[in-house]
Formats: structure tokens, sequence, C-alpha cells
């Protein structure tokens, strides 16, 4: 060993007091590689460990917790995931930092870097960094075994309707799409007259029930299903249904309503027109303008049944019309007085004659609430009372009372024009709810459905309705409809402000609810 020069020190340096060399000085008087060889504080931190992986959920497991969690590569979640793991072996060091370590997408290794911190002798603080090495194992979570099981909801709800048509389940599934209340359903399933939704939280069904009874009128009725019992520590496990029943009533049906009902509501006409169904059903009187809003508790309490159905109507042509502007008579002003009426409407008698008989059949009068948009050679549609065949016992008990006072025709809505052109010219779109299997056809029907385009067609002329809806712009349509926007249309229509412009909209393919 060669002697040391001691004037080739400096006041500033040391010799290391294991292997000699010159160092700077600090609390052991020991070089950064003795005091690394010497004193390895991560020899007892796991270099590999497994981390448990869904592959049908794409989900990750965390052990202490026993949750599964959705965590993208290289994300805070996975990493927070990880350090969960190897959290005992260095709760007793200072964590610096972490970073992710590259590794190939399907090697199924996740690597980290830790850089860890610890006091030694003397008060003199190390760092060091080590490499973990994850082993991703993939495991089969308990919802996906349930599903695999066949087993898998917990609560179901089941939407029903007992109608010809599905007006409205169309406008139900915009009231989903727009609130999201159906987005923790794990599955979709069309049935004969309505919907199911399906759960695996009994809360996130008796949500939906409740928004389902705050949006439209309705009944719910719950009941439960017992699956297993544990006797050993008296646990039951239970399957809930939730049953929402819609009033079998829709936009522009005409209903008859029993005497004692339609007394209660202000003696309103028994032969009405609904106006519009949301949370309360709308009627109004076409032959006195009175207007009554009915809840489902009241419906249920004195049920009735639709004399026609707005697919059931009948095309009539308006050859004269004499508008009524006071209906009031001196035996009727306490009526009028008590009774609430439309100011959007006004009377008038209306002649007219089938489409399909003009220049074969005479003239038929009745009193319609369309006078205000009406003109002589308009299309309107209408309910012919002296063809029908009805079987309805409200309808079938007013007949029998009231014979000189059944219409012959009770006018319903006006028809804009002819339902291609008004398609041609339609400039926005509505998005549409699939379902949850991945299935590319929509959940209620398909948008060539008659149904489907009496709703669009609802939409444009219903203002108060398209509150409720999200209307979205169709980028191909207005292009083409540049050329028509100078022609005089008759026909209500849906302005761009009132369309929602930040969506792609793919012709080829359903938009996804």
């Amino acid at each position: 060993m060669e002697p040391i020069n001691f004037q080739q020190l400096t006041p500033a340096q040391i010799l290391c007091c294991d292997c000699g060399i010159i160092i700077e000085p600090n609390p052991t008087n020991t070089c950064i590689a003795c005091l690394r060889r010497n004193h390895d504080f991560t020899e007892n931190i796991p270099r590999e460990s497994i981390v448990h992986f869904c592959k049908k959920c794409e989900r990750y497991k965390i052990e202490d917790l026993g949750k599964w969690v959705a965590c993208e590569l290289e994300s805070k979640e996975l990493m927070f995931l990880l350090l969960k793991k190897i959290k005992n072996s260095i709760q007793h060091l200072k964590l610096i930092d972490v970073d992710f370590v590259w590794t190939e997408p399907h090697s199924r290794r996740i690597k980290i870097k830790v850089y860890l911190q610890k006091e030694i002798v003397g008060g003199a603080i190390l760092q060091r960094d080590v490499v973990i090495e994850f082993v991703v194992h993939p495991l089969m979570c308990d919802d996906c075994h349930r599903r695999e099981a066949k087993n898998y909801w917990k609560a179901v709800v089941q939407v029903r309707q007992k109608v010809s048509h599905k007006k409205t389940l169309y406008f139900l599934e915009q009231l989903l799409l727009k609130f999201q209340a159906h987005s923790k359903c794990i599955d979709i399933k069309p049935m004969h007259d309505g919907i199911d939704f399906f759960f695996l939280k009994r809360d996130d069904a008796e949500k939906l029930s409740s928004f389902l009874e705050s949006t439209v009128a309705s009944r719910l009725t719950k009941s439960k299903q017992l699956i297993t019992h544990d006797v050993h520590n008296n646990t039951y496990n239970y399957k809930y249904t939730f049953s929402v029943e819609i009033v079998p009533i829709c936009k522009d049906d005409v209903v008859c309503l029993p005497p004692s009902l339609a007394a209660s509501l202000g003696n309103i006409g028994p032969i009405c027109v609904v106006l519009r169904v949301t949370n309360l059903i709308s009627l109004i009187d076409p032959f006195t303008l009175k207007v009554a809003e009915l809840n489902a508790t009241s419906y249920f309490r004195s049920p009735f049944r639709s004399i026609c159905y707005s697919n059931q109507l009948t095309e009539f042509t308006v050859m004269d019309l004499d508008k009524i502007t006071n209906d009031c008579t001196n035996s009727s002003k306490k009526q009028c007085s008590s009774a609430r009426k439309a100011t959007k409407y006004s009377l008038a008698d209306v002649y007219l004659v089938k489409s399909s008989e003009i220049g074969t059949a005479d003239q038929t009068h009745t009193r319609s609430h369309l006078g205000g948009i009406l003109n002589p050679g308009d299309l309107v549609l209408g309910f012919d009372l002296s063809t029908a065949n009805i079987n309805e016992p409200n309808w079938e008990r007013y007949e029998r009372s009231h014979q000189d006072k059944i219409p012959d025709i009770i006018l319903v809505k006006k028809c804009y024009g002819d339902r291609a052109s008004r398609k041609r010219r339609r400039r926005w779109r509505l998005k549409r709810m699939d379902p949850r299997t991945g299935s590319r056809s929509n959940i209620i029907g398909d948008e060539q459905d008659d149904d489907y385009e009496q709703f669009m067609e609802d939409l444009e002329e219903d203002q108060t309705m398209r509150q409720f809806v999200e209307v979205y712009k169709d980028p191909k349509k207005i292009q083409s409809n540049h050329e028509e926007e100078n022609e005089e249309i008759d026909e209500p229509i849906i302005t761009l402000q009132e369309m929602i412009d930040d969506l792609n909209i793919d012709d080829d393919d359903n938009m996804n609810g």
C-alpha cells in the first residue's frame, strides 16, 4: 500500500473509515459505496408481486378492500393500487417518488421504480431506488361470475304500458338519455309491451323507479323473491322486482271520462282529447275548451281507457268553418267561470268531409277546439264516431244517456302536409338507446316505424314536449336543405337555436345511450 501524502489533503476532506478513499466529511465518515454496501434497507422489500385482473370487465382487484376498480395502464389509480400491495414493506421508509417502467403491453408485467429514503447511523440520510415487478394474473370477479352463471342481476325494473303503439316509450327513452337515469343498469331487454332494466344493486333500481314516477304518470308495485338462505348466520339473498305500470293513455287519444271523475275536474265534458302525458295527464274538452290535469293516483282510482288511439285517426278535409268568439251563454256562465279554459285554442264550427270521399259524400258538421289554426282546404285528423264500434263501459253509459248530444266527428290535430316531405326537410335527429348486450338493434323499435315518425312529428308540433328532449343537429341534412330555406313552408319546424351541435352523428351506426 502506497503511503498517503497528508499534504495533498485539504481541511474539507477526510479518509473513508472502511475503504480509505478521500471523501468529504459526513456524520458517518464513510463513502457512499460503503454506506450502500453496509446499510441495505431495501432487502426486505419484495422484488416481485401478483396483481389480479378480470379480463371480462377489465378491472383490477384491491386485495385489502376486496373491491374491483377499473384502471388504465400507467394511471394514477393503478399506481395507487400497486403501492397498497407493498404498503407493509415500505411503511417504515420515506417514499420520495415512484415511476412506471415501460414494459410490453401484452407481457402481463407491470414494473414500477420506487425511490426511498431512510435515516441511518449518525443522522445521515440514505436514498435508494428499487424496481418492483408485478405479474398480472387473470381472475374473474364476482360480478362476472354471476353474469356468466345467468344469475347476475339483483333487481329489475319492469316498465309496461298496454297500448297499441310505442309513442310514450319513445318519449320515455329520450328522458332517460337526457338525464342518464339508466346509466348504472347492466342490461336492457325489450319486451312485448315495455322494457326491462337490470341492476346489480337494489338502490340503483329504486332510483330509476322513482325517476319514472316523477316523469310519467304511473304506479309502482314492489316485490321480492327469496333465492338463498344461510341458516347459520341468518342471511337472506333476495331478487327485487319493481313494476312500473304507465297509464294506457297517450297524446292525441280520445277518452270518455267516468261521470264522477269529470265532475271532480271542474265539470269538464266526458269526451276529451289528451293534449300530453307527462307526470300529469292533460285533457281538453274540444267543445267547450275546458282543460284539466289528472295525476296517476286519480286515474287509477277511477280508471278509463281510450276510445280511439292516435294511430286510428281518419283524415278529413276542411271545407268551411265559422269561428266562435264567445261560447258562454246565460245558462252556462256559471260553468264557464268555474272551469279553467285553454287560451291557446279557439272554438269553431267546422264543415268537413273525408279526404277519401271528396265529391261523393256530403259535408259533416262538428265543433272543434282547433279553430285558431284551421283554414278551408286544410287536412285534419279526427275520430269518426258515426261509424265506430266502441267497446268501453264509460262510453256505453254515456251513449245511452246522451244520444242526442253525441257528435259525429271529434277533431284531434291538424295534419301538416306529406310525411315524406316533412322527413326530407327534417334537419335534426335524436339519440337512440341500445341494449347493453352489444346488439346493434334499438331497444324500442326501428327508426322506420310509423310510431317513431309520429313521435318525431309530435316533437315538431309541441314546443312544451321539446323541453324534455335533447335535439341534435344532422349536418348532412343541414347541408342538403340550404336550397329549400327560402321556400315558404306551412309546417311546424324545430329551429337551429333549439338544436345541440356537439354530437357527431354517423348514419351507418346507431348512437349508444
